[in-house]
């Protein structure tokens, strides 16, 4: 690790291999809390390369506890995170409006490492049980439309990074994996990230699959469309700038998505705004987020998903399925 290290702080990059080997070693326990620790930081203080991000992809897929939910064809929205803007939880939110409007939903999360509460947080207290048992989970989506697949239970090759990055309390390059590894591998996503170099390199490594994708990135620095700014897509298909003006709405004040400072206030908020009774702004980010995956998923102008979002949210469909998921 000390030669890696030092490589990786003299601006050294590595291999796509030799990525993927770092981060089995690691999930082996080879190397000790401080030797992890100083690793992920060097990943704050430079860029990670193209082939590092595919190393450390591929170990996390081989490594995982995979679930085969091809026959639903579901879609994931998930953010990276890391973004430090501390919004209510816009995707977890378009998750079950997506579901609601019929697009079946295979959502990746974990508990928030760099902001007060993250879709596992929330979703927890909703009170949801998390499972990696696959008979749960096909129920799941059959009755609720919609699965919750919380990362550490289908990454256990990673409990020792966790309490590290707990520890650090900043976004690491596993924040850049997130949305990558989903185990379920889904054919559709759509995809939340941090920066536009980010959002350069999953293009990239996107257009080597055939997924079925969006990739966003909010020019106020946001990991999904925050309605407070234009926006860049990239697509299978193209790369456009969004704006709100295009979904007919205008913009909003950043204070128009604040989502708490706790876990008990984020969970209120989601409580409020899943029932129909958010405020305008609160109930248009959202729409536009799930837009967008239903746009995704059924081929569709991001306009029509739109109208498919606010349909499914204002008539209750969108809390239907968490109730039924609740039940599950």
């Amino acid at each position: 690790m000390k030669t890696l290290l030092n490589r990786l702080i003299n601006h050294e990059s590595i291999s796509a291999n030799e990525a993927k080997q770092i981060l089995i070693s690691i999930s082996k326990g080879d190397f000790n809390a401080s030797q992890i620790a100083s690793f992920l930081t060097v990943y704050m203080m430079r860029s990670i390369t193209v082939e590092e991000l595919q190393g450390f992809r591929d170990a996390l897929l081989e490594l995982c506890i995979a679930v085969d939910l091809r026959d639903y064809n579901p879609i994931d929205l998930c953010g990276t995170g890391g973004d430090g803007k501390n919004t209510f939880n816009i995707s977890t939110l378009s998750s079950f409006v997506t579901a609601g409007a019929g697009v079946p939903v295979a959502k990746h999360g974990n508990y928030g490492v760099s902001s007060a509460c993250g879709s596992s947080n929330v979703l927890e207290a909703m009170g949801i049980t998390f499972s990696n048992d696959k008979a749960h989970l096909k129920r799941a989506i059959e009755t609720a439309n919609i699965c919750v697949l919380h990362a550490p239970l289908f990454h256990p090759a990673m409990k020792n990074v966790a309490p590290i990055r707990k520890a650090l309390g900043i976004k690491t390059f596993f924040n850049m994996l997130g949305p990558m590894v989903n185990p379920s591998f889904p054919k559709h996503q759509m995809v939340g990230v941090f920066n536009l170099e980010l959002l350069r390199l999953y293009n990239y490594l996107y257009q080597q699959t055939d997924k079925n994708y969006s990739i966003v990135h909010d020019l106020g620095g946001y990991d999904e469309l925050s309605l407070t700014n234009n926006a860049k897509i990239a697509t299978n298909h193209s790369e456009l700038m969004f704006s709100t003006e295009s979904l007919g709405l205008k913009n909003i004040s950043p204070k128009a998505i604040f989502g708490g400072d706790t876990v008990e206030e984020a969970t209120k908020i989601f409580e409020t705004i899943i029932s129909g009774n958010g405020t305008e702004a609160q109930n248009n980010v959202v729409c536009a987020n799930a837009g967008l995956a239903i746009a995704t998923a059924k081929q569709i102008s991001h306009e029509d998903g739109f109208e498919y979002a606010k349909e499914s949210l204002m008539s209750g469909k969108a809390k239907a399925c968490l109730t039924k998921l609740i039940a599950v």
